[in-house]
């Protein structure tokens, strides 16, 4: 039912107001609805240098007042970040009427815009995160599918209302969903009631295996910032980059679902980035030798991209939380403040390269140049070819996210065992939780995944129940997993209630009902 709720639900919703209010903001202020004659190139660089060095702090702040102040990072208020919001666009309308304090304002606006944004999206990871993994990714991504009809609808009423009626109707509907959804929060779980200073290697373990994550967010959100910069010395592109991210948005949610539907399938922000990987640095060094059209192309491309894998961050940061029972904030803050710092560092670049190498297409040269070796060393150490991958013993590495089918869900929910196909023989290529965890090597493991796919068990509550079954304690559990006991019987909890059983001796009757 999950799938059917999460189409009309508030969170869904409310989460599409939210990026419509975030596209019309932080990418470039609500300028798509401003004046032209407004939209300087001093208004407009003073904006976005603010609102990105805003952001990114924002996200590296609230990274490490999570750990060091975990119980304030749970009191994060809305109003506040509400505030922010409407304060930083009222800022930017000011900015029109008053011209002699036309860029301190701009800048005012930029950095509250900022501070605002960063602290939506950090209460909009902590409730996704803190449902079922199914409701929780198919919410986000049903209201990121939402959010282009909506924006593109704003184009439909006339300029001089829209400035206004962003800051005066979006920005407090999604201050009012974000409010009334936290109160479903269940701040029971391990990931609300660790402490990090009692847990520092769990914390440090899980920095360890998803910087290279991070890393691979960042070079794409990299990219995309050398298209911002390139846009603000090409008026034509900006009109090009917000439709494009929102278009990208809408076709990358609506094939996750049709895929979600039809089959299972896990994959990593790291498997995405090597996908794409040649597209964009054969984009790239084509750049120069093409023309406007190219140009306006190849930045649509690179922003429809970084909206899947902004979409495709909070599915993985909601995940490792569940997973390992880390702070939500902790964990998105860090994939966060990597992404947008080196989003900041490309518009810095594509934006002063016109200034550097001003004479034809040099410029483009040096884009190209630059962004490629960015790119390539990314993906050297994506890849661990140019750093060795070091993880701790018995430590699933960057663990995929998952999506489990919704119609063999259903046949095995009714019983019908014959329909669910054995698990392939995978080959382990990392480190594992269990010695033979993610391959068949003897009767329990081949057990544990059959009840895995039949029962909609994620990778961590198999890795769980394997080693449950072969007799570990849940202290050898947690120092093996490398997190806490609370959230290793938070997983058990969750294992017994997928599989209808109550105790350890159960889940092993159970085992050896099924075939060897």
């Amino acid at each position: 039912m999950a799938h059917r709720e999460g189409i009309g639900h508030a969170s869904s919703w409310g989460y599409a107001c939210f990026l419509t209010v975030n596209a019309t903001s932080v990418w470039g202020g609500i300028f798509p609805f401003l004046p032209l004659e407004f939209q300087t190139i001093e208004v407009t660089l003073t904006f976005f240098l603010a609102q990105a060095v805003a952001l990114g702090g924002a996200f590296v702040a609230s990274m490490w007042g999570s750990y060091y102040f975990p119980h304030g990072a749970r009191r994060m208020m809305v109003s506040l970040s509400a505030i922010l919001l409407f304060l930083g666009s009222a800022c930017l309308i000011a900015a029109m009427y008053v011209a002699p304090a036309a860029l301190v304002l701009v800048a005012a606006g930029g950095v509250l815009l900022g501070i605002g944004c960063a602290g939506m999206f950090m209460l909009w990871q902590r409730y996704f995160a803190s449902l079922p993994p199914r409701a929780g990714n198919f919410r986000l991504i049903v209201g990121t599918a939402i959010a282009p009809f909506i924006y593109f609808a704003l184009y439909l009423v006339p300029i001089a209302l829209t400035a206004f009626l962003v800051p005066l109707v979006f920005v407090p509907l999604c201050g009012l969903c974000v409010a009334l959804l936290v109160r479903e929060i269940r701040f029971d779980q391990p990931m609300f009631e660790d402490v990090p200073r009692q847990h520092p290697r769990v914390y440090r373990q899980a920095v360890a295996d998803y910087w290279r994550s991070a890393l691979c967010v960042g070079s794409l959100a990299f990219a995309g910032g050398v298209i911002r910069g390139v846009a603000l010395l090409h008026e034509e592109i900006s009109a090009v980059v917000n439709g494009a991210s929102m278009i990208g948005a809408l076709l990358s949610a609506a094939v996750l679902l049709v895929l979600w539907y039809r089959i299972s399938f896990r994959f990593g922000l790291t498997s995405v980035f090597r996908v794409v990987y040649p597209v964009m640095i054969t984009g790239f060094l084509l750049l120069p030798f093409q023309g406007p059209v190219y140009l306006n192309l190849f930045a649509a491309f690179t922003y429809m991209v970084f909206s899947l894998v902004q979409m495709l961050m909070m599915m993985q940061c909601a995940q490792i939380s569940r997973d390992r029972g880390i702070n939500p904030v902790f964990i998105y803050g860090f994939f966060g403040g990597v992404a947008y710092i080196m989003q900041s560092g490309g518009f810095l670049l594509g934006w002063s390269s016109g200034l550097v190498a001003p004479a034809g297409s040099q410029w483009l040269f040096l884009i190209s140049m630059v962004s490629s070796y960015v790119l390539g060393l990314t993906l050297l150490v994506a890849t661990g070819t140019l750093f060795r991958a070091v993880a701790a013993r018995g430590t699933v590495t960057a663990n995929p996210i998952e999506f489990t089918a919704l119609a063999p869900q259903v046949r095995a929910a009714a019983g019908d065992m014959a329909t669910v196909p054995a698990p392939p023989k995978r080959r382990r290529n990392r480190p594992s939780a269990s010695e033979d965890a993610g391959a068949i090597r003897d009767r329990i493991s081949k057990q544990c995944l059959l009840l895995q796919q039949s029962h909609g068990l994620s990778l961590r509550e198999t890795e769980v129940m394997e080693l449950i079954a072969r007799g570990n304690s849940m202290a050898a559990i947690a120092e093996r997993l490398v997190i806490s006991e609370n959230t290793v019987r938070t997983h058990a909890k969750h294992i017994y209630t997928k599989l209808d059983i109550h105790k350890r001796q159960e889940l092993l009757d159970m085992l050896h009902q099924l075939d060897a």
